[in-house]
């Protein structure tokens, strides 16, 4: 129960300022409300949902302060893994090239929530070979917030896909050239531009 509505609330099925009653949920999945109680307890430990007695959970919508805040985390992140990352840039290229086919795949069926996905994964892709299990648990926390922003951003601009894979395909290019700092300003570039339709999409 708790999988099933959190990737609903990842993937905009209940969108932001959608009020979710425990019965109504356990009516349209056919279980009792226990396990919906629960499953929105843990929701609302994770930021996704406010609980009102009595009334129903409400869920968050994506705030101007949390973009911000992800994007400013993923700045720091994803910039220094990228630094770290180019010494192992082989083996990036091996791991990168079929989430890269992967983004195409989920373009061509226009599916923005196995692309976001597999956006996602190649970012974490970057950030694990850099080989700072840290940085890469703080990264990991944050691909909740990253789904759902993402998933409303890719909705609203589907050309928004193909500026991503065209990014993301030149960053591969990058790590088969011989110049780390391209490679470096690519991602922190990529990440920027990645900000401002996140904003638009809040908008």
């Amino acid at each position: 129960m708790y999988q099933h509505l959190k990737r609903a609330i990842l993937e905009q099925l209940h969108p932001g300022g959608a009020l979710l009653t425990e019965a109504e949920i356990a009516e349209a999945v056919g279980v009792s409300r226990t396990p919906v109680r629960e499953a929105l307890l843990r929701l609302e430990t994770e930021g996704l949902v406010v609980l009102y007695p009595k009334r129903g959970a409400l869920v968050l919508p994506v705030s101007a302060r949390e973009i911000d805040e992800v994007i400013e985390a993923r700045t720091l992140v994803e910039g220094h893994a990228a630094g770290r990352a180019w010494d192992r840039r082989a083996d990036l290229v091996v791991a990168l090239e079929p989430l890269l086919d992967a983004m195409r795949a989920a373009r061509s069926a226009g599916e923005p929530t196995a692309f976001v996905e597999a956006d996602r994964a190649f970012h974490e892709a970057v950030v694990e070979i850099a080989g700072n299990r840290i940085l890469g648990d703080l990264y990991h926390r944050l691909r909740d917030r990253q789904m759902r922003m993402g998933v409303a951003s890719m909705r609203m601009s589907p050309d928004r896909m193909d500026r991503a894979i065209a990014d993301h395909e030149e960053m591969v290019a990058a790590l088969r050239a011989d110049d780390a700092r391209h490679w470096t300003d690519l991602v922190v570039g990529h990440v920027a531009t990645t900000a401002g339709y996140l904003r638009g999409a809040q908008a």
